[in-house]
């Protein structure tokens, strides 16, 4: 399966390459309707000179009922267009939590065959703890020739992970919370299930990173999938609530070097509303 070269790029990587003719940012912040944050808004006041927001929400399908669906590929080509991104550009994206929905982004730039593409480490956080220019402005956005091609390797659908569950040919790993994989704390999307897909692993996203919001060194991310009993000689699936935290797992993975897995993209959003689909609770 073919994944970003080079997934993650510090934020001195960044500085030294900000005025490249060839390279994009994409601020692609995001999060759960909860909190209360106006993404947006947060964008249009700071942001990393050049950065374009990327809207997770409306670049989606929006024909499916579940959450940030991946959209179609003509959609995704459209909207990289007005964006400005084009073929031929090395694309940046990063986030104001560190890492956390960046990857998400980073994900469908790969699963629509763009692997020049890769995460800020540690984010909009990261760069303004080093005290680095940011901007109140957009940028000027000029319409770009973008090729792309869904690679149906890169993502599984709940009839496929089903059959996972049921022939364990593949590992699953959950990068929800434990309370949330364990069943034990309530979703926070109404009318779901409680609990984890049989046969599941449980790995936390946030094991995966360093108290800073960065990825953490490759003998910890390898310790952290040890401590969830995943072997990483195996393929795997990733899942988590709606399909965008999964997605940190599937860069920790391509930092690793393994590249023989996939992101289940309707995740506990979907197996937790589909009452025939069985659920297991407590511990995997």
């Amino acid at each position: 399966m073919a994944w970003s070269p080079q997934p993650l790029v510090s934020t001195a990587w960044l500085a030294d390459h900000l005025t490249a003719p060839d390279l994009r940012i994409i601020d692609a912040s995001w999060y759960m309707p909860a909190d209360n944050r106006d993404v947006r808004a947060e964008y249009d006041k700071c942001h990393i000179p050049g950065a374009r927001f990327f809207d997770i929400d409306e670049i989606s399908d929006a024909q499916s009922d579940l959450p940030h669906m991946a959209p179609s590929v003509e959609k995704f080509v459209s909207r990289m267009r007005a964006l400005g991104i084009g073929d031929g550009h090395r694309v940046v994206v990063y986030d104001s939590a560190g890492i956390f929905s960046a990857a998400r982004v980073w994900w469908l730039f790969n699963h629509f065959g763009k692997t020049d593409v890769s995460v800020l480490d540690g984010g909009l956080p990261a760069w303004i703890a080093e005290r680095r220019d940011t901007l109140d402005f957009p940028p000027t956005l000029r319409d770009r020739h973008f090729t792309a091609r869904r690679n149906a390797d890169l993502v599984r659908d709940v009839t496929q992970v089903a059959a996972s569950a049921k022939l364990r040919d593949v590992q699953i790993v959950d990068a929800r919370a434990p309370a949330r994989f364990e069943g034990t704390a309530p979703e926070p999307r109404e009318g779901l299930r409680s609990g984890h897909i049989p046969g599941a692993r449980n790995l936390f996203f946030k094991d995966l990173l360093t108290a800073d919001g960065k990825m953490k060194d490759k003998d910890g991310l390898r310790a952290a999938f040890a401590a969830a009993g995943v072997d990483l000689d195996r393929p795997i699936v990733t899942s988590c609530g709606s399909g965008v935290t999964a997605a940190i797992i599937n860069l920790a993975l391509v930092v690793l070097g393994h590249s023989n897995h996939a992101l289940y993209d309707g995740s506990w959003a979907e197996w937790g509303a589909y009452k025939d689909l069985k659920v297991a609770t407590g511990p995997a």
